[in-house]
């Protein structure tokens, strides 16, 4: 009967249910929105600065666009030009809150039962205009924003709270977007 649970499979499987939480961890010192409302929140946003990873490298007029799931969830329809390849990329995924509803903090996942961790610390509570979003550490940023261009004064505030909290804006990619916001 316990013969199954001696396959080292079963180990890497136990390991990784154990691990999994840990991607939907915030960084230390940030704290996701209180008085979220996901149906303001919800429609597309345009990527205007990020750190740099693999998955959006190379990639200009990225956009994300969140509409409700029949489940609850969030679906998430990410969207980027691929520069070097001359052509679009979508990759869709579910977005789940860890806490409650009124706080801005999701489980995101592109694959299969592997979330991470989505953060809103920053966000325009009054007409939802701009967001800034982490990932479980500092390596992930990303300034949101209803619109393609925002105002200097706006990426100077997201650079100085990004620093605050530990994020390296030294690295930070400025996303190129397309003039118009109807694209």
């Amino acid at each position: 009967m316990y013969a199954q649970f001696r396959d080292p499979r079963w180990l890497i499987i136990i390991v990784g249910l154990y691990l999994l939480p840990g991607c939907t961890g915030v960084p230390d010192g940030v704290k996701p929105v209180k008085g979220f409302q996901l149906e303001r929140y919800l429609g597309r946003w345009y990527e205007i600065a990020r750190l740099d990873h693999s998955f959006e490298r190379g990639m200009s007029s990225v956009s994300a666009t969140y509409s409700m799931r029949k489940d609850g969830g969030v679906r998430v329809l990410n969207r980027g030009f691929k520069n070097d390849l001359k052509q679009w990329s979508e990759a869709e995924g579910k977005a789940y809150f860890v806490e409650g509803s009124d706080t801005g903090h999701l489980k995101v996942s592109f694959f299969g039962p592997f979330y991470g961790s989505y953060v809103i610390f920053e966000l325009d509570s009054q007409n939802y205009e701009y967001a800034f979003v982490s990932g479980m550490n500092t390596d992930y940023l990303w300034l949101l924003s209803r619109t393609p261009q925002v105002s200097d004064e706006l990426l100077d505030v997201f650079k100085t709270t990004a620093e605050s909290y530990g994020f390296n804006i030294e690295n930070l990619i400025m996303v190129q977007q397309p003039e118009r916001s109807d694209l």
